[in-house]
């Protein structure tokens, strides 16, 4: 990794005046920068919590979302040890790897006030939704104005050898004659090229690739008939196992139903999941009457998230067109 960064500005007649190398208590600062502004680290992040308190007793420094809605861990070396620093942050990805989504918002009240306002953060943010499922996988990247070749050989090797999704990154700065500042940044891994970015994490299945699950598991008939129905009222969104229907609730676009094909078979039918509190407060039902257009038979009680009472609903199967129909004739209006 590049420890020594010379930077120069070219001047009238091409003439080159080197800007000067400046510690200026740099690693004091980073951590004020980087919350203010976490785009000169990454334009992918979004922070959500500083000086975080683990179950371990330590407290990260910052903790950020990044547009798939996984968890970044933000560690500032400040002059620890490599054995120290490496031992650090991997004690904290061993807790943020269990946060649920009720944690999460937990964690993000302090920055954000609510679960509604990181959701318009994140849209601002990234342009997009606030993802139903968070912290499917995590990161973690260590930050100083330097990174020693033992904490470098440590990080290597943890990310070529075992796929750790783990980097670093350093900041240099710099003045020149005329006082004019500058920072540098650079990764010790180029983002984009970790093992993990490219292969570990799948990408969202598209909606074709999911009917392709449908066909394959004999349910075909069944998913087609629910998505062409639903997906000409609702917005619809994929993920690596579902495809969910979408609505404005509670001032957020959220989603209230999911089919998932690969967890589905013509002996048992299509599986599915809803949120019936999210249909009750969209359609202005009792919840209890929404049950009675699901099918009875291998139907359960189902939660997303315990912490949070509006994921309540319920899990089955869809076996013939006529139980589809009865359920769509519920929500829609329509059979």
């Amino acid at each position: 990794m590049p420890e020594v960064i010379r930077l120069w500005k070219i001047g009238p007649g091409d003439v080159l005046n080197e800007a000067k190398r400046s510690e200026l208590r740099l690693e004091s600062k980073l951590e004020e920068w980087l919350e203010k502004d976490i785009s000169i680290l990454s334009p992918d992040l979004l922070v959500i919590g500083r000086q975080v308190e683990t179950a371990y007793g330590g407290y990260i420094d910052l903790l950020c979302l990044n547009r798939d809605g996984d968890l970044v861990i933000v560690e500032l070396k400040k002059g620890k040890t490599p054995r120290e620093i490496s031992a650090q942050v991997l004690d904290y990805a061993s807790w943020v790897r269990d946060l649920t989504y009720g944690d999460i918002m937990e964690i993000a009240e302090e920055a954000h006030g609510s679960e509604e306002a990181l959701a318009e953060a994140f849209a601002r943010k990234f342009g997009t939704d606030l993802p139903d499922i968070l912290n499917e996988s995590h990161a973690m990247i260590v930050v100083g104005a330097s990174v020693d070749a033992d904490t470098e050989r440590i990080i290597k090797y943890l990310s070529s050898e075992h796929s750790v999704s783990i980097n670093a990154a350093t900041f240099q700065h710099f003045t020149s004659d005329a006082g004019l500042e500058f920072l540098a940044r650079v990764f010790l891994i180029e983002p984009g090229g970790h093992p993990t970015e490219k292969g570990k994490r799948r990408p969202n299945l598209t909606p074709k690739e999911l009917q392709e699950e449908a066909e394959k598991n004999g349910v075909a008939h069944l998913y087609d008939l629910l998505v062409d129905q639903l997906s000409t009222q609702y917005k619809t969104k994929t993920t690596r196992s579902t495809i969910g229907f979408t609505a404005q609730v509670d001032g957020g676009q959220k989603v209230f139903f999911n089919l998932l094909p690969g967890d589905s078979s013509e002996e048992l039918g299509l599986r599915f999941q809803v949120y019936s509190e999210r249909i009750a407060r969209l359609l202005g039902l009792n919840p209890n009457q929404l049950a009675t257009t699901l099918p009875s038979a291998a139907r359960e009680d189902w939660q997303f998230d315990k912490n949070y009472p509006d994921t309540r609903g319920y899990t089955g199967y869809f076996r013939t067109d006529d139980e589809v129909r009865v359920f769509l004739s519920g929500l829609t209006g329509r059979s």
